[in-house]
């Protein structure tokens, strides 16, 4: 009995030893090294460029961590592909759908998302993927064109892709809207995957984008968490097929290693979430 116990103590100390390398190693990347993480090798005309996006009262709300090259019809093109639907414009008719839809449980695919600003602007696209019966659940996706120069002279779009993983209350009020997964980086990933597995996608990479961030909270006041990365996918023009498959392009070792330790660290904020 008392060899058992030496071995669970062993072993919980084993994983609590573990899980405190991670959440250091991941503390000292983000406060200690930050100028080492910061990187824009593969597009520097976006270092400056907004990280997170704004409600309509000014304050910061969902971050930024999507970019795409290629106009607007390409755009467009690529989402239909890959099974997506642009949302429909804020409307009474709209609104009065998607009430409908979350309450009597029908689908609404083109469900109308809230507006978001950059530059004092809301999104000039939004895209959405409907999971599930009615538009309670949804990925989706909302995209400003930038006018931010790149080599290729083609436009360049900053977005900010979420999951809706329920309806409720804002947080602090009595207004209904969508709560997000915490996890915004699986979205990112998600609208990535969908575009290079329908074909139009030719290059990606990524450039530093919110920054490292454990407690973040949107507009709304959901809690999310980044690894802080930005990741930019290039559509092909005209949407031609590709031969091969692209490969994400490497990220400098700090990152790359920085990565690693976010990736554990997020599987432990599944498990464990802030209050």
């Amino acid at each position: 009995m008392r060899g058992k116990n030496i071995f669970s103590t062993g072993f919980f100390l084993g994983c609590g030893g573990f899980a405190t390398f991670f959440l250091l190693g991941a503390l000292l990347f983000r406060f200690a090294l930050p100028d080492v993480l910061r990187h824009y090798e593969h597009q520097s005309s976006l270092g400056p460029a907004p990280k997170v996006a704004q409600n309509k009262a000014g304050l910061p709300s969902d971050p930024l961590n999507v970019a795409l090259i290629g106009s607007k019809e390409e755009i467009l093109r690529a989402f239909l592909k890959a099974g997506w639907r642009p949302a429909d414009a804020i409307t009474l008719k709209s609104g009065l759908g998607i009430v409908s839809s979350v309450l009597l449980n029908y689908p609404y695919p083109a469900a109308p998302v809230s507006d978001l600003y950059l530059w004092g602007k809301k999104q000039d696209l939004a895209f959405e993927q409907e999971i599930g019966k009615s538009a309670r659940h949804r990925h989706h996706v909302r995209l400003w064109e930038t006018g931010i120069p790149v080599p290729s002279r083609r436009p360049l779009w900053l977005g900010a892709a979420t999951f809706d993983r329920n309806v409720g209350f804002k947080r602090g009020s009595l207004e209904v809207t969508h709560h997000i997964a915490p996890d915004v980086d699986a979205e990112r990933d998600h609208v990535m995957q969908a575009l290079l597995k329908n074909g139009p996608l030719v290059e990606m990479y990524q450039v530093t984008g919110p920054g490292q961030t454990l407690t973040g909270r949107n507009g709304s006041g959901d809690w999310y968490y980044t690894d802080g990365e930005l990741t930019v996918g290039v559509i092909s023009p005209e949407n031609t097929a590709r031969q091969t498959s692209p490969q994400m392009a490497p990220n400098p070792p700090a990152v790359h290693f920085k990565n690693t330790l976010w990736f554990w660290l997020k599987k432990a904020l599944r498990r464990f979430p802030p209050s």
